[in-house]
């Protein structure tokens, strides 16, 4: 049987679940980002009066847009665009602020309502999965449709898939309809759906690889197509030129992995402002002691140990550092990652402003394979309130 491959991809995840708990700003532009939700947020429902909404004009930060919604979209504001600059295009729009427990656990629902129909689902993400659709019975449409029903009917929320023979161009796909939307191609379709699109449509041409492109006289899927692979060799790299001159194309045989290992957890955050490490450096060791408490919580929630332990600084002229360090033993308390952080850190210039802090652990094992190896299972260390400065 040919592969039904399915990209299920939430529409304007963040913003539509924030659209649930606010009603009344449906079909504004609205934007998330900038901070996460406060405790003084709590007093705002669906009965909140549109004028009590905080306006991107009267932000001031270096925040990003996480998300927005489609009405925000056109004009202009994008995931990852600075809220300042955000707030030159869409004054009026409304800003909220992030609620990623929320997100979480709308993530779960909608992956949970995919799987009481296909159950073989490979987890892209918190807003996006791959789903194999080949053994599961039913006509496609009516497959797709019934998915999308379950979904809304678990969420409230919708969702837009694309369905063809394989995940390149099911990705591509589920982006061509826009919200709600329901695509379904064969690689009949390739010259006539996909060889119009800009090259950067396909996931892995990043901006800069799209720009070189440009520079070469390609601009679409279909010109990419057309192009030789010698070029593409000769201008990218062996490995890449085959890449691009396959993905052109509509090859592509990777699996939908229903099990993946991760590779390494982080944490890390951007400040509000730039930290001077001698002046902040209390602050900056209450945030690196939150920092490496949460990773030591989601080490332990998703069942990790690891060896290696790291971290990285981004300075105020957008320059980043990382350090790490390899442990005889695998660990997941605090305690053990806060010192081998301080370790790193001792091994990184202080002398500038900080704009970003992060922790990660890699060289993962599960807690099982921990126990097996005899490494060190350690135990959850509650770190507040220790004076020990990390920056000294």
């Amino acid at each position: 049987m040919a592969r039904r491959i399915a990209h299920l991809d939430m529409d304007a995840f963040y913003a539509s679940v924030e659209l649930l708990r606010y009603p009344q700003l449906r079909g504004l532009p609205v934007v998330v980002g900038g901070r996460r939700r406060r405790q003084s947020d709590q007093s705002m429902d669906s009965s909140t009066p549109l004028e009590t909404f905080v306006r991107l004009r009267d932000y001031v930060g270096r925040g990003v847009a996480t998300t927005a919604t489609y009405e925000a979209r056109a004009l202009g504001v994008h995931s990852a665009l600075g809220l300042m600059k955000a707030a030159v295009l869409a004054p009026d729009a409304i800003l909220l602020p992030s609620d990623f427990e929320e997100y979480i656990r709308y993530s779960r629902l909608f992956k949970g309502a995919v799987a009481e129909i296909a159950p073989h689902i490979d987890d892209r993400g918190i807003d996006e999965i791959y789903i194999d659709l080949t053994d599961v019975a039913g006509d496609t449409v009516p497959l797709a449709q019934k998915i999308k029903d379950n979904v809304r009917l678990a969420t409230g929320l919708s969702c837009s898939i694309g369905i063809t023979p394989n995940k390149l161009l099911s990705k591509i796909a589920s982006d061509l309809e826009k919200p709600n939307g329901l695509t379904v191609l064969a690689l009949a379709d390739i010259p006539t759906r996909i060889w119009l699109l800009p090259c950067r449509k396909i996931n892995g041409i990043g901006p800069r690889s799209s720009a070189k492109l440009e520079g070469l006289g390609i601009r679409t899927i279909g010109e990419l197509a057309q192009a030789p692979v010698e070029l593409l060799i000769e201008q990218f790299s062996k490995h890449y030129g085959h890449w691009l001159a396959e993905v052109a194309q509509g090859h592509d045989d990777r699996p939908v992995v229903t099990e993946r290992e991760p590779k390494s957890i982080s944490r890390e955050t951007t400040f509000e402002r730039d930290l001077d490490p001698k002046r902040d450096r209390d602050t900056l060791s209450r945030i690196l002691l939150d920092l490496c408490e949460k990773l030591s919580a989601d080490l332990m929630r998703k069942g990790y140990l690891g060896k290696t332990i790291g971290m990285k600084l981004r300075y105020s002229d957008f320059r980043t550092v990382t350090r790490d360090t390899t442990l005889g033993f695998a660990v997941d308390d605090a305690q053990s990652i806060r010192d081998a952080v301080r370790s790193c850190l001792k091994r990184v210039p202080l002398d500038a402003r900080l704009r970003l802090l992060g922790v990660r652990v890699a060289a993962l094992v599960s807690a099982e394979e921990a126990d097996s190896l005899n490494t060190k299972v350690a135990t959850e260390t509650d770190l507040r309130g220790q004076s020990l400065p990390l920056f000294d």
